[in-house]
């Protein structure tokens, strides 16, 4: 009786309790006329138990057992009647049976049936005896009936009270079709009762085949049942499958819905079944909570994402997605009321909702439903324009609105089982599914009526509208000359910062530079500083990815939903308020600048216009300062490994002994070529030759010191500085180098052909200048190197010998 509930358990035990007593009253009553026919009947309603048959939508079985019971009835004494019964469905329930019964579910089945019995029998042997005129045909007819309904409905109880599903809809599908096959078996009961006084009861026993008829025509019957139960199954799991599909068509659009979909519908469904609704409204708000949100396919994708507060005109767009939605689902025609529920889910219990102004009871229930529990999660969830609340402040929220937005019998049962609901949504684990929408298609030229040509946009001059404060553009004059008069990148946002601060007030700065689909901070300045230097923003994402993907500035933004520190509870800033516009280069979006203010809704219009009017100016600058800086990178940088190239490596030298004078160290110079690169290029190309370069030139840098400086002098040669080093330390760090261009030449050519040579000269014993201890170190590496040729061509020839002795 584990895991029942009350109600279930007294209903148990009140029904085994009844058939108990009408068994105990067989047995003490106990007659019988004729042992020989009852052991027939018994061992044929034995044998006949076996032949059952699976009922729909339950685990439970159903047998012929109940012919003998009406024949019993008919033709032998209650005791007798009970004897047969009992023992018939105690064998059904034990003989060929997938699960074996527990001693509850036996006792509950075998009661039952006694119960049953009892009824039966004394119905048409003592009640409806006279009043039937002991006409048999109407006594069994009766008897049959009363059978079938005492002996289904408790079963039927029973499941409904355990699963909680309908009793009548429980009775009707799995029960009720089988009511024409008892009538039936009050015929055969009927027959037999005539046989026996006609003839003899033997000879009825020739008429039991029918028994096998019976059993066939119940499992043909129930194989329709089965086929069209199939098939509605299958519909009905199209039918899902097509709510799913459109679920992540809304997904597609706005990335963070779809989750949030599955969330609300596990709420919604369940406050919907305490509230009482019907099957057909459960169903319906099972669609709707998917579907809800499927109108906003038509609303601009840029409006959906935009991580700030929409403008009135936004706010226009974003209110026609309840009515799309609702036409929508029109053309799917539901089985069940969804449309109006996806047309009202922002309809306010006031009326002062959208998109008709419903109130009170005329919101469909549904949308009642939907609407608080939609609300609710959209508060505890995190949104592209501000961050998510505790649960409890959440619903603390919704319930302050009871009876203004919301249902207060809806707000009720939320709030008294908000917690438990938290629970089941979470069980669910995060949803998998997604839609591929970073895929890119590579075939296609262009359209069949080519491509647009883009037209160059006009700048609206935004300064005639503050002309009339001379100071501002003054300032901003001296701003947009200022910008062009400095190469240097941190020169010009410094610059830039100092300057805009006296027009637009801030408390925090920042410049983000887009770097392979990320920004990443390249200036910041103010309030929190080292929190905005730790981002990096994918591109989309967040305030600042929102304005550069759709090139559109945004005024009081939340600048906490920044991705780096969202969701992050030891990054906390009091910043309240971002005014941040996308810097647009000569090749496309080249950053963001953001302004940050402690203060909600610290900006206006007029910062908004000054960002503007300066944002491609500063852009240019910013670009300008990014070339100049990649060229100046280039001219000491060898562009194919990434190491410093000759020009910075002589710099860096003359640094380095003009510390290690003053400090009066010691420094070390590796100069180190590579043996047998010419055969690498022969044998596997010029492409393997550059890699095997760019892996050695890695692997160098990673086995030096933090400190050490590595460089390419050019061809397969490199140089090692390393300052401080002691003597063996050298010596040991020559060897490691030495395997290290053995190991890359087998990892990328698949055979030994490379080596080292190295020339080592130290300070200041070996030279007291740049040009002079480079001039040894070659030198030595060139002795090496002849050293390395010619131990190499000794050990051929001994071997071309050795061949030529073999011969």
């Amino acid at each position: 009786m584990k895991g029942i509930n009350r109600t279930a358990q007294v209903f148990i035990a009140t029904v085994i309790i009844m058939g108990m007593a009408v068994i105990s009253y067989g047995v003490a009553n106990w007659s019988s006329t004729d042992w020989v026919r009852l052991l027939c009947y018994l061992g044929v309603a034995l044998a006949a138990s076996g032949l059952k048959v699976k009922l729909p939508r339950i685990t439970g079985t159903m047998s012929v057992n109940f012919l003998f019971i009406l024949i019993g009835i008919a033709e032998l004494s209650f005791a007798e009647t009970l004897l047969i019964g009992t023992s018939a469905i105690l064998m059904q329930c034990l003989w060929k049976v997938q699960r074996k019964p527990n001693w509850v579910q036996v006792a509950f089945n075998v009661s039952s049936v006694s119960f049953a019995i009892g009824l039966a029998y004394y119905a048409a042997n003592y009640a409806l005896l006279n009043v039937l005129n002991h006409n048999m045909g109407l006594r069994l007819v009766s008897a049959a009936s009363i059978y079938f309904v005492a002996n289904t409905i408790p079963v039927a109880m029973v499941i409904s009270l355990t699963e909680k599903q309908s009793f009548a809809k429980i009775w009707k599908e799995c029960y009720f079709w089988s009511f024409p096959y008892y009538l039936i078996g009050a015929a055969f009961a009927g027959l037999v009762s005539v046989v026996n006084k006609q003839i003899s009861w033997q000879t009825t026993l020739l008429l039991m085949p029918v028994i096998f008829w019976i059993f066939r025509s119940y499992r043909q019957y129930l194989s329709r049942l089965e086929d069209e139960k199939r098939h509605v199954d299958e519909m009905a799991e199209l039918h899902l499958r097509t709510i799913e599909a459109l679920a992540l068509a809304i997904e597609a659009k706005d990335h963070t819905t779809h989750d949030h979909l599955r969330r609300v519908r596990v709420y919604a469904v369940e406050i919907a079944k305490e509230i009482g609704a019907t099957e057909d409204e459960i169903e319906a708000l099972r669609a709707a909570a998917l579907l809800h949100d499927i109108g906003k396919l038509a609303v601009p994708e840029h409006i959906i994402s935009k991580p700030g507060k929409l403008t009135q005109e936004e706010f226009e767009k974003m209110k026609i997605h309840p009515v799309v939605g609702a036409e929508l689902l029109e053309r799917v025609q539901f089985p069940y009321p969804v449309v109006p529920i996806v047309r009202s889910h922002h309809e306010k219990w006031d009326g002062s909702g959208y998109p008709d102004g419903l109130a009170g009871v005329n919101i469909p229930l549904g949308a009642r439903i939907l609407s608080a529990v939609d609300c609710l999660d959209a508060l505890a969830s995190d949104r592209q324009y501000r961050r998510a609340l505790p649960l409890d402040e959440a619903m603390d929220r919704i319930s302050s609105l009871s009876g203004i937005d919301f249902d207060p019998k809806v707000v009720d049962v939320l709030a008294r089982r908000y917690k438990e609901l938290e629970t089941k949504a979470r069980a669910q684990g995060p949803d998998r599914s997604r839609l591929n929408t970073d895929i890119k298609i590579h075939r296609g030229v262009a359209p069949a009526e080519g491509f647009q040509v883009a037209e160059p946009s006009s700048n609206i001059d935004f300064l005639t509208s503050i002309a009339a404060a001379r100071q501002e553009a003054q300032q901003l004059f001296e701003l947009s000359q200022t910008l062009g008069n400095s190469l240097s990148l941190d020169e010009t946002i410094s610059v830039l910062s100092i300057r805009l601060k006296k027009i637009v007030p801030y408390d925090s700065f920042a410049i983000y530079i887009l770097k392979d689909k990320h920004l990443e901070p390249e200036f910041v300045n103010g309030e929190n500083l080292r929190l905005f230097s730790s981002l990096r923003i994918p591109l989309g994402q967040g305030l600042s990815g929102w304005v550069a993907e759709n090139r559109m500035p945004i005024l009081n933004g939340n600048p906490s939903v920044e991705p780096g520190y969202l969701n992050d509870p030891s990054r906390f800033s009091t910043l309240r308020s971002a005014l941040a516009v996308p810097l647009e280069g000569l090749n496309g979006v080249l950053g963001v600048m953001a302004l940050y203010r402690d203060q909600k809704d610290a900006f206006n219009q007029d910062n908004l216009r000054v960002l503007l009017a300066i944002s491609a100016k500063v852009a240019l600058a910013i670009e300008n300062s990014l070339k100049y800086q990649m060229a100046e990178s280039s001219a000491t940088t060898d562009y194919l490994t990434g190491l410093p190239n000759a020009r910075s490596l002589f710099m860096h030298l003359d640094r380095e002994l003009s510390r290690c004078k003053r400090m009066k160290t010691s420094l070390s110079v590796l100069v180190c070529d590579l043996n047998g690169f010419k055969q690498v290029n022969d044998m596997h190309g010029h492409l393997e030759g550059n890699k095997v370069l760019r892996t050695i030139a890695k692997r160098f840098n990673d086995a030096c010191r933090e400190y050490d400086y590595v460089a390419r002098m050019g061809g397969d040669e490199f140089v090692v500085v390393m300052p401080g080093m002691a003597a063996d330390a050298v010596e040991s760090k020559i060897e490691q180098l030495k395997t290290i261009t053995i190991e890359a030449g087998i990892e990328i050519c698949g055979e030994k052909l490379l080596s080292l040579s190295v020339g080592e000269v130290s300070y200041p014993k070996g030279a007291n200048d740049a040009e002079q201890l480079l001039a040894e170190a070659d030198r030595r590496m060139y002795s090496n190197k002849r050293q390395h040729y010619a131990l190499l061509n000794s050990q051929n020839a001994v071997s071309k010998a050795s061949d030529r002795m073999i011969m």
